[in-house]
Order: C-alpha cells, then sequence, then structure tokens
C-alpha cells in the first residue's frame, strides 16, 4: 500500500506542471469605454484578439469596459503601475505631472501625420527618453490625426474662436488656443458631449474619428479644420507584471505589440478621419471651413511660438526637441 501511495503521490507532483499550466494566466485590462468605440475597436480589440488566440493556455486578456475599474483617465496610469490592473489605455495629456516629456509629442506643426508621429513617439518610448514611462511595458504607442475644432457656435474665420470655450486633451493644445484668442478648459474626451450641451463650453478640440464616438457631433455642428497637433495614446502594461510571465507568454504579447498594432490602428484612423471629414462636409446641415491663407500664417506662427517657448522652458526640452526633428529627418529620408 504504501508503494502504490508513492507512485500516486510521485505521479501527482509530475502531472501537477501540467495541471497549472491547464489554467492561463489571467490579465486584466482596463478600459475606460465600451467595447463599441472606435477606439477598442481599432486600437485595443486587434492586439487582444491576437493574443487570446495565440495565447492559447498560456494566458489571456479580460477586458472590463466602461470603466469597470476606472473611467477616470487621470487615474488610469496609476492604476496599472500599482498593478490594480494590468494592462489600460491611457491618454498621456491627462496626467502632464507624470508624463512630463510627452509634451514634445503634442507641438503642434511639427508631424506631417500619425504615420510619422506614432514611429517617432514609439521611437523615443524605446530609447528610454520620455520621463515617467519607467513602471510600464509600453504595448503600443499611437498618436491620433490632426485635432481640429468642433463647435456649437458658427466659426467662419479664425477670428470667430476669439472668446470660445473650447475644450482641450492637454496644455500644449490650450496655449495655442489661449493665442488665438480662444479660452481652453482641459478635459477628458468621455465628459465633453454633455459639457458643450449644458453650454459649459462652446467647442471641442479632437480629430474627426472623434465626433460620433461619444456623441460630441450631435451637439457641435460648425467643424473649424485647423490642424492642431495629434494626441498621444499608449497601451501600457505594469512592468513587473510582464516580467514575471513565463518567456513563452511574453513572447506572444511582444509578437503583438510595437508596430504590429500601432500599423494597424494608425491605419484605421486614418482611413477614419478621411471618411468622416467627406461625410462632414457633404452634409448641409454642417459647415466646414478651413483657414485662409492669412489665417494659416497666424495660426503658423501660433504653432512656431508655441514650440519655442517649450523648447526654451530648459536645456532639457530644447535637446529633446532636437533628438525628434533628427529622428523625423530619417524617417523622411528613407520615403
Amino acid at each position: 500500500m504504501r508503494n502504490a501511495a508513492s507512485t500516486w503521490i510521485a505521479l501527482g507532483f509530475l502531472l501537477a506542471p501540467a495541471i497549472a499550466a491547464a489554467e492561463p494566466i489571467e490579465l486584466r485590462f482596463s478600459f475606460f469605454t465600451s467595447d463599441r468605440s472606435q477606439i477598442y475597436q481599432n486600437s485595443v480589440k486587434p492586439f487582444v484578439d491576437a493574443v487570446n488566440s495565440d495565447g492559447g493556455h498560456l494566458l489571456h486578456i479580460e477586458v472590463y469596459f466602461s470603466g469597470a475599474i476606472s473611467s477616470d483617465l487621470h487615474e488610469l496610469p496609476g492604476l496599472v503601475a500599482e498593478g490594480k490592473a494590468d494592462m489600460a489605455f491611457i491618454v498621456p495629456g491627462r496626467t502632464p505631472e507624470r508624463f512630463t516629456d510627452t509634451a514634445v509629442m503634442q507641438l503642434p506643426g511639427l508631424f506631417r501625420n500619425a504615420h510619422e508621429a506614432d514611429a517617432v513617439y514609439t521611437q523615443l518610448i524605446g530609447k528610454g527618453m520620455l520621463a515617467g514611462y519607467e513602471d510600464f511595458r509600453v504595448l503600443g504607442a499611437f498618436v491620433s490625426g490632426a485635432e481640429n475644432i468642433h463647435s456649437s457656435k458658427p466659426i467662419e474665420s479664425l477670428k470667430d474662436l476669439r472668446g470660445l470655450r473650447i475644450r482641450v486633451n492637454n496644455l500644449i493644445e490650450g496655449d495655442v488656443l489661449q493665442r488665438l484668442g480662444a479660452i481652453p478648459v482641459s478635459l477628458s474626451i468621455n465628459e465633453t458631449t454633455a459639457a458643450v450641451a449644458d453650454g459649459k463650453i462652446d467647442a471641442a478640440a479632437l480629430p474627426p474619428s472623434m465626433l460620433s464616438e461619444f456623441g460630441i457631433g450631435r451637439v457641435a455642428t460648425h467643424h473649424y479644420m485647423i490642424a492642431l497637433g495629434g494626441a498621444p495614446l499608449a497601451l501600457v502594461m505594469n512592468r513587473k507584471a510582464f516580467e514575471n510571465l513565463p518567456p513563452p507568454a511574453q513572447a506572444v504579447i511582444n509578437k503583438h505589440s510595437g508596430h504590429w498594432i500601432d500599423e494597424r490602428s494608425t491605419e484605421r484612423f486614418d482611413a477614419l478621419d478621411r471618411e468622416v471629414s467627406e461625410t462632414l462636409k457633404a452634409d448641409a446641415r454642417r459647415s466646414v471651413v478651413y483657414p485662409s491663407p492669412e489665417d494659416a500664417k497666424t495660426i503658423d506662427a501660433a504653432f512656431a511660438a508655441v514650440i519655442e517657448q517649450w523648447a526654451a522652458t530648459s536645456s532639457h526640452n530644447r535637446e529633446l526637441l532636437s533628438r525628434v526633428r533628427g529622428l523625423l529627418a530619417a524617417l523622411r529620408s528613407n520615403e
């Protein structure tokens, strides 16, 4: 009997790893809005679906939608850093006190398109040149298309921005609009529609692709296509949680991170921005105005002043801007 018992115990020890391996590691992903959103469909779902498909018995990402963990964009980076969520989609511009260097990606007029911005953003993070990302494994680094002004009040030219209370994503964007006579109001995108509807603000700065995302297009029918800078966005994972995964699980995540998800997200949002812009122009109930050549000069001057002021704040900022311009030159030389 003793030999039989010993045999079963030994067999139990041998089978234990296999039994444990049958249970995939669950990773908690905090997402601030619904699974129907374009942000989720284009920037998160492809990654989650691919990892869950390839992960098999190794790991499984469980997404908690609509703020089930937190809907506060200011809170999300801290929740991931503290391990209260393993992953999240964050907007670094909402927490400038943590991501102090990411402002360089918000500077207006530097990037010709989102593809350029994504490539530079990814390289800067990969080289450890942006403060605030130390606690994270950055799985995807995106920059939205150029943000325009979408207003409940008519905008026929640049002078009509004066006195308008405009929702902004970040401090740099606010500085630009303040120089142009507007009153910037820092506000999360998921709070913006109600603020416009209630008359607390008059307009919002965001790319065309986001107009229907949170219902802003219902309350803003005047569109001034000023082409402000884009908003940096990131899909992040707690660094320690990633490092504690077994190597095969890390390999699955790495396979669908970085360039893999960046390219898919940017291509989809580029197409959506173009599609929405054409739809706006074809809608007789809306006005779509592009800056006149004279207004464009004023706007460009404001862009240049904001860039110079940011760079002049510190030698670190000046060096970071120089690095960005160097990376851009290298990208463009390969075209």
